[in-house]
């Protein structure tokens, strides 16, 4: 992705995820493929687990319209290091690809993690053609290893 402009898209924002945006953002539709990506099973096995109070749900939104969605996950006392300030999932609506969109609410994200003392934001990601790992590590992640499941687990210095 590169420098990537925002100006195509207009004024992007963040929004906590309320009853007034969520079902834009569950309605996101992504790129065909994509939907194998969305949660990696390490991420869906460990939701049973999260505690609500760190959860940091966002929508993005152009304008008044949501194009895309963020959820971090902020616990420095989680017992697996990949999940202490962590990038959750990320959506972004398929018509809203590749103007920068996603960066946009990881960066946002990185920022928040920052300002809560984190030093590294990490991420993880099924390998795939259509999947996830070229956007982060243009973002600068970097692969510090695998799961039990397959996945690769990055990190971005904060």
């Amino acid at each position: 992705m590169g420098d990537v402009s925002v100006s195509s898209m207009g004024e992007l924002r963040l929004e906590e995820l309320s009853a007034s945006n969520i079902v834009a953002a569950n309605n996101l539709t992504l790129r065909r493929g994509q939907e194998a990506f969305v949660t990696p099973p390490t991420y869906a096995i460990a939701d049973n687990y999260i505690d609500p109070t760190t959860s940091w749900p966002r929508v993005v939104l152009d304008g008044d319209k949501v194009v895309g969605f963020i959820r971090g996950n902020f616990d420095p006392d989680a017992q697996q290091e990949e999940f202490r300030s962590c990038v959750w999932r990320v959506h972004v609506a398929a018509d809203a690809q590749g103007h920068g969109v996603g960066r946009f609410a990881v960066l946002a994200l990185a920022d928040e993690a920052r300002q809560r003392g984190f030093e590294r934001l990490t991420a993880l990601w099924e390998v795939g053609e259509d999947g996830p790992e070229a956007f982060f590590t243009s973002l600068g992640f970097t692969v510090v290893g695998d799961t039990q499941y397959g996945e690769k687990f990055g990190a971005l210095s904060l």
